[in-house]
């Protein structure tokens, strides 16, 4: 009598062992930012030098967080329409300038360390609540679009999707919030 092998039967839970590697450069890379911003943030509070410089780069990183925002709404459109290149050309452009803002704001940050908000009452709670939730939001947003990125070059676009249905929403929030807190600082920079 011949035995009969069990046959596996498919989950969804576990990874494929061939994304074991993707999974920790993932979290070293996403380790790496995060504590490069912590210690620009928190640790080292701007050099102290020439108060000019740099100064054009809070309104060139709204920019580019404005500029995510459009191509991730664009993005998203795109791929509802089936047209497959334009999405990933617009969420390689929305990933392009968040990149681009995280390193001007890096810059920005080195130089003049951590930007005080100079108003009170209402409104500094306002700007404080929306700061905080701007922050805690950007977090997951480097790792989420790297793992986006890679499911979607893997063609697992079931796992690519469930992941963008998460990321999408955050990462939208994270820029729109990313304007409105430059726009926050400068009228209450102006009205000073």
């Amino acid at each position: 009598m011949a035995s009969v092998r069990p046959q596996p039967v498919p989950t969804g839970g576990p990874r494929p062992e061939g994304d074991r590697s993707f999974w920790i450069v993932n979290g070293v890379v996403s380790v790496i930012a995060l504590s490069v911003l912590t210690y620009i943030l928190l640790v080292r509070h701007g050099s102290g030098g020439d108060p000019a410089a740099l100064s054009f780069m809070p309104a060139v990183n709204a920019s580019f967080n404005a500029s995510a925002a459009v191509f991730l709404v664009l993005g998203v459109r795109a791929i509802k329409r089936k047209r497959v290149a334009q999405h990933q050309a617009l969420m390689l452009s929305a990933f392009a300038s968040s990149s681009l803002f995280l390193v001007g704001y890096l810059a920005y940050h080195y130089v003049h360390g951590d930007t005080k908000y100079p108003g009170a009452g209402a409104l500094r709670t306002g700007y404080l609540l929306l700061l905080a939730s701007h922050v805690l939001l950007s977090i997951p947003v480097v790792p989420m679009c790297l793992a986006a990125f890679y499911f979607a070059f893997k063609q697992r676009f079931t796992t690519h999707k469930r992941i963008t249905k998460v990321l999408f929403p955050i990462w939208l929030y994270v820029s729109v919030t990313g304007v409105l807190v430059f726009l926050m600082l400068h009228r209450a920079y102006a009205v000073r």
